[in-house]
C-alpha cells in the first residue's frame, strides 16, 4: 500500500491526464491502472477535476450582446418600399401609405415625396445594419481568440505547478537518499551475479534498528526483463525466503533508491525474476543476484 500512495503522490499521473508523458511512461501508467484499483479511481478523479476546472472556467458572451443583434436584424430587415413617408400638408402628419387623402385633385401633387430622399434614408439603413454586423464578426473572432488565450493561459499554470510539485517530491527524495549515506545504521550489501548472470550486480542499503530496506537503483545492472516480468527482493531469515517486494528496470523507475518492505532480521538477500506481481516462493532457476551476511 506505502508503494502505490507512493507512486500516486509521484504527479505521473497529472502529467499522464496532460499528455506530459513518452509512449513508455503512458504504458506503465496504463500497467499500473489496469493492476491497481486504487491508482485507477485515482486517474479518474484526476480527470474529473480537470474537466470541472475546465466547466468553471468557460466563458460565454454576454446576453446584452444577443439582444443587440437580434434588435438590429428586427429594425433593419424590413423592405425598403415599405418604410412610411410622412407629408406635412396644411399643418397634419399624413401617413402616405396607411390612408389616402381627402383633398382636391389638384392638391395631390403637394403629397408626393420625392423618391430620392427615400433612397438616402434607406441607403443608411443598410449601411448601417452592414457595419452593425462587420462588427459584431469582429467582436465575436477577437472574444474567440482572447477564450483561446485564456484556456492555454491556464492549462501552462497548471502544467508549472504540477513541475513545481514534482520537482518538490524529487528534493525530498534526494534528501531521504543522502540521509541513508549519512546513517551509520544502514549497511550496505554488494549483490553479486549468480552464475546463470555473472555480470549483474546490485546494492542493498538495510538499517536493522530502523527495519528498512532500500534498492540503489542508480547503479543497478540486472538483465533485460519484458513487461511481463518484475524484479522481486528477498530476504532470508531463520533459513525462509521473505518477500520485499518487486522492481521494475532502472529505466523505468525514476528513482535512485527505491524503499522496500520492512525487515528486522537477515540472513542473506537475493533477487529473482518473476511474473509481474511478484511471486510467494522464489523461483531459484531464476535468481540473478545474492549475497550473505
Amino acid at each position: 500500500m506505502e508503494e502505490i500512495r507512493a507512486y500516486i503522490e509521484s504527479g505521473i499521473l497529472e502529467l499522464y491526464v496532460l499528455g506530459d508523458l513518452s509512449a513508455e511512461e503512458k504504458l506503465q501508467v496504463e500497467d499500473m491502472a489496469q493492476q491497481h484499483p486504487q491508482v485507477k479511481a485515482e486517474l479518474d478523479e484526476i480527470e474529473r477535476s480537470m474537466e470541472l476546472y475546465a466547466d468553471l472556467h468557460d466563458i460565454e458572451p454576454a446576453p446584452e450582446m444577443r439582444d443587440r443583434v437580434l434588435n438590429s436584424l428586427l429594425t433593419n430587415l424590413g423592405d425598403d418600399r415599405n418604410l412610411k413617408t410622412v407629408q406635412h400638408v396644411n399643418g397634419n402628419n399624413v401617413t402616405a401609405q396607411n390612408f389616402r387623402p381627402t383633398q382636391p385633385e389638384h392638391n395631390r401633387e403637394a403629397r408626393v415625396v420625392p423618391m430620392a430622399q427615400t433612397s438616402i434614408s434607406s441607403g443608411f439603413y443598410k449601411y448601417a445594419f452592414a457595419a452593425s454586423v462587420l462588427l459584431l464578426c469582429v467582436s465575436v473572432a477577437a472574444l474567440g481568440i482572447v477564450y483561446k488565450r485564456l484556456q492555454y493561459s491556464q492549462q501552462q499554470l497548471v502544467s508549472l505547478r504540477l513541475s513545481e510539485q514534482k520537482f518538490t517530491r524529487q528534493v525530498s527524495q534526494m534528501d531521504t537518499e543522502l540521509s541513508v549515506f549519512r546513517d551509520p545504521s544502514y549497511q550496505f550489501i554488494r549483490l553479486k551475479g549468480t552464475p546463470k548472470t555473472p555480470a549483474s550486480v546490485l546494492t542493498v542499503a538495510w538499517s536493522a534498528k530502523k527495519r528498512k530496506v532500500m534498492v540503489d537503483m542508480h547503479d543497478a545492472e540486472l538483465p533485460v526483463i519484458d513487461k511481463d516480468h518484475q524484479y522481486q527482493l528477498w530476504a532470508i531469515a531463520d533459513s525462509k525466503p521473505v518477500d520485499l517486494g518487486v522492481f521494475d528496470s532502472a529505466v523505468a523507475d525514476s528513482a535512485d533508491m527505491k524503499l522496500m518492505k520492512s525487515i528486522s532480521t537477515a540472513q542473506a538477500f537475493a533477487v529473482t525474476i518473476e511474473p509481474r506481481g511478484g511471486s510467494i516462493n522464489p523461483t531459484m532457476n531464476q535468481m540473478v543476484v545474492m549475497a550473505s551476511l
